[in-house]
């Protein structure tokens, strides 16, 4: 079902301390229209989320289950209904925003104003999209002080040739009151497939390796019980299982990680995972008395070549050890070819959480090796989207686009950041990005 009113207001992407009315596009827009205007860099779109008190109160007392409830949103002027609506997130994501008392096993009560919300477009239509998608991600940010990590880091792939989502601020509202400012990620599915390939048809698997814990190829079942797309479909993971054969049963690593993958994109999406200290993604090998693995990645076959790509996911705890580990949690101990404890688990971060070496794994070791191409990509990354010039000015016209949003949530919610706490935190990252540039 779908209303329409006459207009909405929204923020003026041009002048963040007013508002302007605009007219509402004709009743359907969202039926045909693109995801672009969604993820459209040069606006700060405001989204309306309308759900029962008794549906809030639900997913209020339990947010970490992840259960959706039926609701309504509003977008330039048109109302969307049904939806689904839940909280959505991992252990970073709810950490200090319930009231459970182990932060690691998150539960209880939502305390928090903002927590991250999943919006089930195809709710009850599996057919329905939105601008495109079936489902919008609003991530809340709560532990990054910049708001820029997703939106920055996901640029940087892509303006480095890296398949990565597309990322846009968003203003939220929950039942008409301001909830805060978002990230709007998008999300990581076959309209996402079907957007950034050549052919968006093939398997798209979230956080399972190529290979297994103990350097083996990664079984057959276990990639599949992770696919995101095609899983009603008989599928079979013989292309990752193939190339992973293949990664292991050669000397020359190089031959098939050029029949099998954009080479140039793979050890770019390197360079900027280590760059911008990706820490909480596939570098970081974690460990538990079940093995280790990477965590924060997707792997898309794309049929049509047949080739493989790894796609970045989750960066809000990117930049954070950019000069010092500043996080407990994340920090990888290691640069890429170096090996600590001879690939036994180790301790590592202010809470010495066990962790293992990538290059321990055949795919990164194989990554290892392309040190020339490495460094070549590395200095096109310093001196093209990180250069002084060309990352400063974008921020600050973000920052400008955020401005208004951002004091609108400080004067709602004690628990937002105040603009001249938020500004210094930007300050911040760029005077550490100003360090890693002139001691690379």
């Amino acid at each position: 079902m779908l209303t329409a009113a006459c207009s909405s207001t929204v923020q003026s992407s041009t002048s963040p301390t007013t508002t302007v009315a605009v007219e509402s596009p004709s009743v359907g827009a969202w039926v045909d229209g693109s995801s672009d205007v969604l993820f459209d860099q040069n606006e700060l779109h405001t989204f309306e989320l309308t759900l029962s008190e008794e549906a809030l109160a639900q997913i209020d007392a339990d947010p970490a289950a992840e259960q959706y409830v039926e609701g309504s949103l509003t977008f330039r002027g048109e109302t969307v209904e049904p939806v689904g609506i839940r909280y959505k997130g991992s252990i970073g994501a709810f950490v200090g925003c319930l009231d459970g008392r182990d932060w690691a096993n998150p539960s209880g009560a939502k305390t928090c104003t903002k927590l991250s919300m999943k919006v089930k477009i195809n709710w009850d239509d599996p057919d329905r999209e939105f601008y495109g998608v079936r489902k919008l991600q609003f991530h809340s940010m709560n532990l990054d002080p910049t708001q820029l990590h997703e939106r920055l880091g996901y640029h940087l792939f892509r303006e480095m040739g890296v398949a990565a989502p597309r990322s846009v601020h968003a203003r939220l509202l929950i039942n008409g009151e301001y909830s805060g400012l978002y990230a709007l990620t998008e999300q990581i599915d076959g309209r996402f497939t079907r957007h950034h390939f050549p052919d968006g048809t093939g398997n798209l698997y979230k956080e399972v390796w190529p290979f297994g814990p103990d350097g083996e190829v990664q079984d057959a079942d276990t990639l599949i019980a992770s696919l995101r797309t095609n899983e009603d479909d008989s599928p079979t993971a013989v292309l990752t299982n193939t190339f992973a054969e293949q990664l292991l049963a050669t000397g020359n690593t190089e031959r098939i990680l050029r029949d099998w993958m954009d080479l140039d994109a793979a050890i770019a999406h390197v360079v900027v995972d280590r760059t911008i200290r990706h820490d909480d993604g596939p570098f970081h090998w974690y460990c538990s008395p079940d093995g280790c693995e990477p965590h924060n990645f997707y792997w898309y076959e794309d049929p049509s070549g047949p080739t493989l790509h790894l796609v970045p996911w989750d960066l809000d705890n990117a930049f954070e050890n950019l000069q010092f580990e500043t996080n407990p949690v994340t920090p990888v101990a290691d640069e890429l070819g170096e090996i600590t404890n001879d690939c036994e688990p180790f301790a590592h971060g202010a809470f010495r959480l066990q962790q293992r070496s990538a290059t321990c794994d055949p795919l990164f070791a194989a990554f290892a090796e392309q040190t020339s191409m490495y460094d070549e990509i590395e200095s096109a990354l310093w001196d093209g989207p990180l250069a002084k010039d060309t990352v400063e000015p974008l921020l600050d016209t973000w920052v400008e686009q955020m401005t208004a949003a951002t004091a609108e949530a400080a004067e709602a919610h004690p628990d937002a950041p105040e603009v001249d706490e938020w500004t210094r935190r930007v300050d911040d990252l760029k005077n550490a990005l100003d360090y890693l540039r002139s001691n690379q």
